[in-house]
């Protein structure tokens, strides 16, 4: 039987939505969310109308990316009633350092259990002038979150495995100089294993340390050319196109999925959360996002 959900949008109309029942906890008494960056051009077009979908194909919550100008009480209105948890947001690091606070009440508002800090730029990457000041930066911001109720998540890519002078990885660094009640990870598993590392040892390694873990497959064909941050428009000045490396739904891709959900079973891992940051095999980003809720749900 189909559950039939009112809502009322922002313009006033009443907007009429017919939702199957979601089977949640879809992995091993593990929830899933998706990350809405995966459908953000979808979300531009319908906002409600693409949250509606996600919650018929089965997540059990979402990731912010943005809020495309909607206000946390309504977005926090239709959570609900999509029976949708909004566990997290990616903010940018500059909004936050501008001002943590109006960060803190917007989504706190809406619910989030985390904020994630969801990327940096090269000047304060492993190596670069200012990566040191950011450690502080972030230390700061997450003295900020557990104050107001929050945790502070760090969620990586490839290069914050570069290593430092003196030989240690900068992702690690991060995590020794940063208490764990100040910062969280968000091990993003495309990126550990794209930067040449074994997805399963670190999350054994942040065991307890690894609350949210973004499950993201890929496959990689040939020589790698160019910046796979072109892919995500993250990388300005990358231009080449790049066909070696290309984002997959789960399952079709290189990763050993089952390997990574049991590890992070084992290290205390509460959410997990879907990310394809481009659509591929012929798919949109919404079939994209189906076929891997479906594959979780297979195994």
């Amino acid at each position: 039987m189909k559950l039939i959900k009112l809502f009322v949008c922002s313009l006033g109309a009443a907007l009429l939505f017919s939702c199957a029942p979601k089977q949640t906890k879809a992995v091993d008494e593990i929830p899933v969310a998706l990350q809405l960056y995966t459908v953000r051009n979808e979300l531009a077009a319908d906002f409600l109308g693409t949250l509606c979908k996600v919650s018929e194909m089965g997540y059990d919550g979402v990731e912010f990316a943005g809020l495309n100008g909607y206000e946390p009480a309504q977005i926090k209105k239709w959570c609900d009633s999509l029976e949708l948890t909004p566990i997290s947001a990616h903010v940018p690091l500059a909004e936050m350092l501008a001002d943590v606070d109006k960060v803190i009440e917007t989504y706190k508002a809406i619910g989030c259990e985390y904020i994630v800090v969801p990327y940096v730029t090269e000047e304060r990457r492993p190596g670069g002038e200012l990566f040191m000041q950011m450690v502080e930066e972030i230390r700061a911001i997450g003295e900020k979150a557990k104050a107001a109720g929050l945790v502070l998540l760090y969620h990586n890519h490839d290069f914050e495995f570069r290593k430092l002078e003196d030989g240690q990885i900068g992702l690690d660094y991060l995590y020794a100089n940063i208490p764990a009640d100040l910062l969280q990870t968000e091990l993003d598993q495309c990126w550990v294993k794209y930067a040449g590392y074994d997805p399963v040892a670190y999350l054994q390694k942040y065991e307890g340390r690894s609350p949210v873990v973004h499950l993201k497959d890929f496959h990689v064909e040939g020589k790698q050319e160019g910046d796979p941050y072109a892919l995500i428009g993250l990388d300005e000045n990358e231009k080449k196109a790049n066909t070696a490396f290309e984002f997959r739904p789960l399952g079709k891709g290189i990763q050993d999925i089952p390997a990574i959900i049991e590890a992070s079973k084992a290290a205390g891992s509460k959410w997990f959360v879907v990310e394809q940051d481009q659509p591929s095999m012929g798919k949109n980003p919404l079939e994209c996002a189906q076929m891997s809720i479906e594959y979780l749900k297979s195994l």
